[in-house]
């Protein structure tokens, strides 16, 4: 067995790690204590560092520090729901540790994954203890040990892992609700799961073969997009292998930007990756070519995948082409900043999204419960608002740390308003003073104005759980409020019942319900009459949402 990590060894290992979550992910997504449907944590996960394991079938590096950087930043763009974040970050650490190292033995190796776990826990403002950062970081404190004790590769990886199922099975001791549930942390299995991979990997043990119906439900199908909402007839992606580290792209950015829309420009110190919509795509790669060695191009007919699309034809998977998980009708135009402000909102549902495009927001990206956009869905529609500094609204606990990594990935200024649920983020931009000159005027009343709303929420529990006093069968109704269980019931009327009661004790004088694509409009109605009986003083509106998951949004001020 080698002792020493190359590039091509490191590439493995990731792909090992990514298909051996893939197995693994229903198991982990089972831990997931909290019964509501949600991107749980084994599907994140496993999407994030499949970024990084296709990313390897397109480009390679020579080095073990070009191959860390690859899937760093892979994993960084690929990253969805929170789990998925702090997975980048660990390997964002590692990457920066490895950098300019052609390969990595012991020492390097375990002083890598240490960097891992200081880069992952100075990104989180509060870390929490019992998580996979726990986990990783006594994981990584024992490899080091062993490593200082002369270990060779495999005894840095088995000390690793030997403390990291010790403190895994503590984790369910350091959290309350994981220790009512009996369960371990989802996040720090998902870790362990990978770091194994790459230990079998290290060992010359075949990749784990993916399961063909794994593989189907880590795509996500945001819908079809109608033929005429394209305005250029080619999605181009490709990758050039510069001639000078320190080119100047933006002549190219500029031309592009004459051609096409959808622009998306991503560089490191050897190659750079450009995605444009246009109808020339001829000219695009001609004009990249002058910068140096093109190493891969795709283009695809956008107009064909939407009659596909609108005929129930199948059609390519995007993960086949450049792994974007953003829908084509979420990629606005991109535009030079023609405004100091713009506002970018995350949702699912066609209601929801008309709404907050009504209210003033540039760019929606789809994506909430079971469908948390990545980064780099929502980095594409923050480049794309024509405006120097972006407001971004997640719209989901979940989403909020994706959302921040975006400031650190563009030019534009990103303000990221930590809406934790659609009628906090709707509330946020009815407080916006589109004449206000100061970009801190407008964030703090964005702010302010969540304290104003209460969010209600009725949905359905994904699995049986014994939670917070509750026992809950699959399939009952749940109702959340302030995303935390209220009450479960087999009939949604008494839980419509229980939160109008906690309106009127509220004394509500606003009361708006957003209803689901399953939903009916009579139904509806009826629900907002259960309100209205209980708070007479209220007004009380009703909006088709749309929105997948949730029978009922519930806003109350």
């Amino acid at each position: 067995m080698t002792n020493q990590i190359t590039a091509q060894l490191f590439e493995t290992m990731i792909q090992h790690g990514s298909a051996a979550l893939n197995l693994e992910k229903q198991m982990i997504n089972d831990l997931n204590v909290f019964p509501v449907p949600d991107g749980d944590t084994g599907t994140n996960m496993g999407m994030t560092i499949q970024a990084a394991a296709a990313e390897f079938n397109r480009r390679h590096g020579s080095t073990v520090g070009e191959s860390a950087s690859i899937a760093a930043s892979a994993l960084l763009r690929g990253a969805r729901g929170n789990s998925g974040v702090i997975l980048s970050l660990l390997f964002r650490g590692i990457s920066k540790n490895l950098k300019g190292k052609t390969e990595a033995g012991p020492a390097e190796f375990a002083a890598a994954l240490q960097d891992g776990v200081t880069a992952a826990y100075s990104a989180v403002m509060k870390p929490a203890e019992g998580t996979i950062l726990t986990v990783s970081r006594l994981a990584a404190k024992h490899a080091m040990e062993a490593a200082e004790k002369g270990a060779d590769l495999e005894g840095v990886f088995l000390a690793a892992i030997e403390q990291g199922e010790i403190t895994l099975a503590e984790t369910t001791n350091m959290n309350p609700v994981l220790k009512k549930a009996g369960v371990v942390d989802a996040g720090g299995m998902g870790f362990l799961v990978i770091v194994k991979g790459m230990l079998a990997a290290l060992r010359g043990e075949p990749m784990p073969e993916a399961n063909e119906t794994d593989a189907q439900e880590n795509t996500i199908d945001y819908g079809a997009i109608a033929a005429e909402e394209i305005t250029f007839t080619f999605d181009t992606v490709f990758i050039i292998r510069k001639n000078d580290p320190d080119v100047d792209l933006e002549p190219l950015r500029k031309y592009l930007n004459s051609i096409g829309d959808s622009l998306v420009i991503g560089e490191d110190d050897e190659a750079f990756k450009v995605h444009v919509h246009t109808d020339i795509p001829g000219n695009a790669l001609n004009e990249g070519q002058k910068y140096g060695t093109l190493e891969l191009a795709k283009i695809e007919n956008m107009r064909t995948q939407a009659d596909d699309m609108a005929a129930g034809r199948k059609t390519q998977n995007v993960d086949d082409l450049d792994h974007e998980d953003a829908p084509h009708s979420d990629e606005p135009v991109i535009a030079p900043a023609e405004k100091p402000f713009g506002y970018l909102a995350v949702c699912a549902g066609d209601g929801l999204a008309a709404m907050f495009r009504d209210l003033g927001v540039d760019a929606v990206v789809s994506g909430g419960q079971t469908m948390n956009p990545s980064t780099e869905s929502i980095l594409n529609a923050v480049n794309s608002v024509p405006a120097e500094t972006v407001f971004v609204l997640p719209n989901n606990k979940n989403i909020i740390m994706a959302a921040e990594q975006c400031a650190h990935l563009t030019e534009k200024k990103v303000i990221v308003i930590p809406t934790a649920t659609v009628p906090q983020g709707i509330t946020a931009m009815m407080n916006v003073d589109f004449e206000a000159e100061s970009a801190e005027v407008i964030r703090d009343a964005m702010l302010a104005s969540r304290e104003t709303v209460s969010t209600a929420q009725i949905t359905y529990a994904a699995r049986n759980s014994d939670f917070d006093g509750f026992t809950i069968n699959e399939g009952d109704y749940l109702a959340l409020l302030e995303n935390k269980l209220f009450g479960t019931d087999h009939d949604i009327a008494g839980l419509l019942q229980g939160l109008a009661e906690k309106a009127a004790e509220k004394s509500a004088e606003f009361i708006s319900l957003y209803f689901g694509e399953d939903v009916s409009e009579d139904d509806a109605n009826a629900a907002a009459e259960v309100f209205r009986t209980h708070c007479p003083d209220a007004e009380v509106s009703v909006f088709s949402g749309g929105q997948p998951v949730y029978y009922y949004i519930i806003s109350v001020e």
